[in-house]
């Protein structure tokens, strides 16, 4: 792997965000009025009922940003590529001497500069309007942000792939796929209110880990290993997949002339 291209890749997506403030714009308007509803919402049932369910009410707030930086990574990876299609540069890319590996790299490291930028803008927002410290959390963060950056690479890489084979009538798939499995991996409830033979898919999906182990951290101070290392070995395996399948499609698109009519629509 080329470095020097790696980095030629990432000043030219970084440059698509500096000179053009309406894309730092998109990475944090939505986001921020996403946490400024469940915020409004979670500030009126803590109002609105008594007992113990005020505290997990919070669990909202810490859900609602681990899910951004999910979906984040994810859209590191495929926004990336249609910023290429949108701008016609993507044969420029494919034409030049740059492996897939260093592609993909340049596009994951964009989507932890659009995490960052997203994270900051959430946690300060969520600390001034709601007293919401998502550092009670602790040095656990930490695995649950590389679980979670791991897991929104292997979907960012799935869902370019889709988008490679079936052309821009899929470019929805850039935004759909996260929320085809959000349900699933319990983001916003436990694992244990899905039904019976829903519960080992998300057991399957090393974002449910995550959540999981968050609710945990939030109630106790702590959780156990196990999880986390079963979330770990699940993305490798998810990179794995998720890597071959985005390799085998772009590929197929170049042996079949697909990409150059795509590049060219």
């Amino acid at each position: 792997m080329n470095l020097r291209i790696v980095h030629a890749l990432l000043l030219r997506y970084v440059f698509l965000y500096t000179r053009s403030p309406v894309r730092l714009v998109e990475m944090v308007f939505w986001p921020i009025v996403d946490l400024l509803m469940w915020g409004f919402l979670t500030m009126f049932l803590q109002q609105s009922t008594s007992g113990n369910f005020p505290h997990f009410i919070t669990y909202l707030l810490g859900a609602m940003i681990l899910w951004d930086i999910l979906f984040r990574a994810q859209q590191g990876v495929a926004i990336s590529f249609l910023e290429d299609v949108w701008t016609r540069n993507l044969l420029n890319i494919f034409v030049a001497p740059v492996r897939t590996a260093e592609y993909l790299t340049a596009t994951f490291a964009v989507g932890c500069l659009r995490i960052s930028v997203t994270a900051t803008a959430l946690v300060v927002i969520g600390w001034l309007a709601y007293s919401f410290n998502l550092f009670t959390l602790h040095w656990w963060l930490l695995p649950f942000f590389l679980n979670l950056l791991l897991f929104g690479w292997s979907l960012g890489m799935i869902s370019t792939a889709l988008i490679l084979r079936w052309g821009q009538a899929a470019e929805s798939l850039a935004w759909a796929v996260p929320f085809f499995i959000q349900p699933v991996v319990a983001v916003f409830y436990p694992v244990s209110v899905l039904p019976n033979w829903l519960q080992p898919v998300a057991l399957a999906l090393p974002a449910t880990h995550v959540f999981e182990g968050m609710r945990e951290v939030m109630k106790t101070g702590a959780m156990s290993w196990p999880p986390l290392l079963l979330a770990f070995g699940l993305n490798l395996v998810y990179l794995a997949l998720a890597g071959g399948f985005f390799g085998w499609i772009l590929k197929l698109t170049r042996q079949r002339g697909l990409l150059t009519k795509f590049a060219t629509q």
